[in-house]
Order: structure tokens, then C-alpha cells, then sequence
């Protein structure tokens, strides 16, 4: 086989250009290309590590708003639940006072009432009596055919209506 028999004349020479072939990516990739793109690495990361710690920095406000919002609501629900306390006591005076002055208003139209009922019966009492003194002399008239004062039917009838 010629190939083989060729390789130890040309065997020198593809030492040499692949050990320059390799120098060549060596310096190119290795020092032009290398600290280029440790560069940008090292550059993310630090841009990373600033995102990650302002992140943390406005997680930690945010918390911080978050917890005096909540101070500051708590704060005004009691300040709504005083308020709301106060009026109840407030509403339940004035309508303890409104109340009172109803009851008061009521006891004076029933009393006013009790009198004109009062004064009706008596009226009442005294026109019966009236009529049945009237009424005495007219059945002792028809019936016994006496004549009877008003003074003495008066009495019959008031001694009648006190026993019944």
C-alpha cells in the first residue's frame, strides 16, 4: 500500500502544522475569544446577583408597606367600630328620650281619657238616676195609684242602686 509507505516521509511535516494548527486555536480561542465570554459571564452574574438583592430590597418594602396598611386599616376598623359603638349608645338615648316622651304623652291623653269617662259616668249615673226617679213615680202612680215625691222616689232609687 503506497499511503503507508508515505507515511514516514510525511509523518515530520503533519506533526508540525498539526502542533501549528493547534497554537493557532490555542491563542485564538484561548486568549482573543476566552476572556471575552468569561467577561460577559462574570458580567451576568453580577447583573444577576444586583436583580436578585433590589428583588429582596422591594419584597422588603413591599412587606414593610403591606404591615402598615394593615396597621393603618386595623387602626380604622376600630375607629369605624368606636364610631359605630357610639352611635348605638347615642340612637338608644334619643330613643329612650323619644320613648319616654311618648309614655309621658300617652299617661296624659289616658288620664284626660279616665276623667271625660269619669265625668260621662257620673253624667250617666246622675241622668239614670233621673229617669228612674221618674220612673218610680210614674209605676207607683199607675200601678198603686200614689202619688210619690221626687224627694222619696229619689231615695228609693239611690238605695237600690247602692245594694245592687
Amino acid at each position: 500500500m503506497p499511503q503507508i509507505a508515505q507515511l514516514a516521509t510525511t509523518y515530520a511535516s503533519q506533526i508540525f502544522w498539526l502542533l501549528v494548527c493547534f497554537g493557532v486555536v490555542f491563542f485564538v480561542v484561548g486568549r482573543g475569544l476566552l476572556p471575552k465570554v468569561t467577561g460577559t459571564i462574570d458580567l451576568r452574574d453580577r447583573q444577576i446577583a444586583a436583580d436578585l438583592a433590589a428583588a429582596e430590597a422591594a419584597r422588603s418594602a413591599a412587606d414593610a408597606e403591606e404591615e402598615a396598611w394593615r396597621a393603618n386599616a386595623n387602626r380604622q376598623r376600630a375607629a369605624a367600630q368606636d364610631a359605630i359603638a357610639k352611635a348605638k349608645v347615642e340612637a338608644a338615648a334619643h330613643t329612650a328620650a323619644r320613648l319616654a316622651e311618648a309614655s309621658d304623652r300617652i299617661e296624659q291623653t289616658l288620664a284626660a281619657a279616665d276623667a271625660r269617662i269619669g265625668n260621662a259616668r257620673a253624667a250617666a249615673l246622675t241622668e239614670i238616676e233621673a229617669v228612674a226617679v221618674d220612673a218610680v213615680q210614674d209605676i207607683a202612680a199607675r200601678v198603686a195609684g200614689l202619688s210619690v215625691s221626687p224627694d222619696q222616689a229619689g231615695e228609693a232609687v239611690k238605695g237600690v242602686l247602692a245594694h245592687g
